[in-house]
């Protein structure tokens, strides 16, 4: 077994393991990753031959939660970013959208600025992902025609995929069969493997960011039934009004909403959680409410609630069955929940927990949304 960064990739005595394990050394931007992530997913469908243009479609879709729905940063002046941010204002297409939607507007798109993105990401990554295996082009021999560096490239022997044709977004590569079968066979490994480094990657260009290893991928339904069957009894027992729109609720229609979006926080944890109703939760959408219009609201409906806890039995246990599930911090649980506060205790340490969350999703371009 090749060890690299944690994660083994199965051996081959036919093929240059070693090489292939080092596709993602010396690598300053994510395109090498994308790049290659994008070309694994054709393998597994079966395709040999594969465009520029159709794996660079595939990088889009492939980084555009990551980009459009969680703000992630991929790198200082970063063309699949900028690519991204292109394609979603120009499109109409939502942050959280389907992948095949994204596909499918892409492979009809003709637009010039994207044109250009998209050439822009060809000029190195398809030549240069093969370094490992190549010995006889180095420094300035990466540069220059295009067409005479691939024709170089391919005298090369038991490289990962050959240059069938070179013709801006048109240009073609060819996978080799020993290498298709490697990649097939050790599938979920060689996955693995590529988002380990992404993670490794996006770390390191977003480190404030809380759970990257959630942020790989679109966006998942919450699961959040044990909060929202706590907040159904506390409106039964006694009346609650949504913090935005100040209209009573309903256990008809409630729907448990992240204070600071979940698509920057990437957890559930319960002090960021509140009930409001359907068609107001799908207006905010993963914004940040505005700050000084709802934070004392939230810390008035959230107190209110610890009240009636202690006044109902039944909803004492429904709240401690809330913390069991959804406080993962002990440090946080002791502050909010342990201790006889008074309301204004209560408040000013929801909002030493929540604001510098607030204000690291700000930071990161989180828009500030009112009703």
């Amino acid at each position: 077994m090749i060890s690299n960064n944690r994660i083994e990739l199965p051996d081959s005595e036919n093929m240059n393991i070693q090489s292939f394990s080092r596709l993602f050394d010396n690598m300053s931007e994510c395109y090498k990753l994308f790049w290659f992530q994008a070309i694994v997913y054709f393998i597994i469908e079966g395709k040999s031959r594969m465009t520029y243009n159709e794996i660079i479609n595939r990088m889009i879709v492939d980084a555009w939660y990551m980009v459009s729905e969680y703000h992630l940063n991929l790198g200082p002046a970063d063309t699949l970013e900028a690519l991204v941010h292109e394609v979603y204002q120009k499109s109409g297409l939502k942050s959280n959208e389907k992948r095949e939607k994204i596909l499918e507007i892409l492979q009809s798109m003709d637009d010039k600025e994207v044109q250009k993105k998209k050439l822009t990401l060809t000029y190195n990554v398809p030549y240069r992902l093969q370094a490992p295996f190549i010995k006889d082009v180095k420094g300035n021999g990466w540069n220059g025609p295009k067409k005479e560096l691939a024709d170089r490239i391919n005298q090369e022997k038991r490289l990962l995929y050959y240059f069938v044709s070179i013709s801006g977004l048109e240009s073609e590569i060819e996978i080799q069969q020993n290498w298709i079968r490697y990649i097939q066979q050790n599938q979920q490994i060689i996955r693995g493997w590529i988002q380990y480094h992404l993670m490794v990657y996006l770390q390191r260009r977003n480190p404030s960011v809380p759970g990257i290893v959630n942020k790989l991928n679109p966006p998942q339904e919450r699961k959040l039934e044990r909060v929202k069957k706590y907040w159904k009894e506390m409106i039964r027992l006694e009346p609650f009004h949504d913090i935005y729109g100040d209209i009573r609720l309903t256990q008809q229609d409630i729907s448990i909403d992240h204070f600071v979006p979940w698509s920057y926080v990437a957890h559930d944890e319960f002090w960021n959680l509140h009930p409001t109703t359907r068609s107001i939760n799908s207006s905010k959408n993963n914004s940040l409410p505005d700050w000084n219009c709802y934070f004392m609201k939230l810390c008035n409906i959230e107190y209110q609630a610890l009240q009636i806890t202690k006044k109902y039995p039944k909803m004492r246990n429904e709240f401690e069955r809330c913390l069991k599930e959804h406080v993962n911090n002990s440090d946080v649980l002791m502050k909010l929940y342990q201790t006889e506060l008074s309301k204004e205790e209560f408040s000013n340490r929801l909002e030493e927990v929540i604001s510098p969350v607030y204000m690291a999703a700000y930071n990161m371009g989180f828009g500030v949304w009112k009703l």
